[in-house]
């Protein structure tokens, strides 16, 4: 894939960047090999690869999934800013 000066401005304008003119070509030429890094990148072979999650084997650290009742409800709400009953109470936001 190649950029023409036409889409380095659409790119401009949908990242609300302001781009110069005398700043377009060299910015052509920067995303182009950006992209033709990206394209060298699809023709390495990752056949029988495993996904990762860190550059070093690690098991992730998971706890159980179970529901509690929160605990105390007076202390959790002991330092809201404004309460009712055992609920926070916020600004409406929305009309």
């Amino acid at each position: 894939m190649s950029v023409d000066a036409k889409i380095v401005r659409r790119i401009a304008h949908l990242a609300r960047i302001a781009v110069a003119d005398d700043e377009v070509e060299h910015l052509q030429g920067e995303l182009n090999a950006i992209l033709a890094f990206v394209e060298q990148l699809s023709e390495v072979d990752v056949a029988g690869v495993e996904p990762m999650t860190s550059v070093t084997p690690m098991a992730m650290k998971k706890r159980p999934d179970a529901v509690t009742d929160g605990g105390d409800a007076d202390a959790v709400l002991r330092n809201a800013p404004a309460r009712e009953g055992n609920y926070f109470a916020v600004p409406k936001v929305v009309e």
